[in-house]
């Protein structure tokens, strides 16, 4: 059972007005938080003007089968030459790991190499960099006005299939918030 002190497994939402433009309408996948820190993997940004196959090639892995048109992510501002694989549960490789029954993550070369020769997993999203905080970092930054969080579960739709620019919205709307009803700041009473 997770402890739901964490985020593991959930989509970490950036409110209007959080005060860091890297962040800015922002869906967080978080893979892993605990008491020493946590990491997650931007979805709601493409990286500009690369693909999944160039990346590919880049690296000197035949790109196969690879959907032209599949995006490379902007997964955040830590290590942004560093790959991540989220991706469905049916696939695994050395170093995979399980996030809360939602999702996996691979960092391996050989995800890549797998999904290009049609053996790898049935969805997947490539992203460069990724977010992290130190340790209690993210608890403190919660506690403010910055962000919300959505349990993944059952949400492959938002986190597969819906453009990139669109995963913010819509991430709100499964909590029943129209994005446009958000305020930048905190009100006081």
């Amino acid at each position: 059972m997770l402890d739901p002190r964490y985020l593991s497994g959930q989509l970490l939402l950036a409110l209007p007005g959080i005060g860091d433009p890297r962040f800015e309408r922002s869906v967080i996948a978080m893979c892993v938080h605990d008491d020493n820190g946590a990491l997650g993997v931007i979805i709601s940004a493409l990286h500009d003007g690369l693909t999944a196959r160039q990346l590919m090639e880049q690296l000197d892995i035949d790109p196969g089968c690879t959907p032209e048109d599949a995006p490379v992510y902007a997964g955040g501002p830590v290590e942004p030459g560093r790959g991540f694989v989220i991706h469905t549960q049916d696939y695994t490789t050395d170093g995979t790991i399980q996030v809360a029954d939602v999702w996996s993550l691979s960092m391996s070369q050989q995800v890549l190499k797998d999904i290009a020769s049609g053996r790898g997993p049935e969805r997947w999203l490539l992203a460069l960099g990724y977010a992290g905080w130190g340790e209690r970092q993210l608890d403190g930054e919660l506690r403010r006005h910055g962000w919300r969080s959505l349990d993944a579960a059952g949400l492959d739709d938002l986190i597969y299939d819906a453009p990139a620019d669109q995963r913010w919205p819509r991430a709100f709307a499964r909590l029943g918030v129209d994005v446009a009803h958000l305020a930048a700041a905190a009100g006081s009473a």
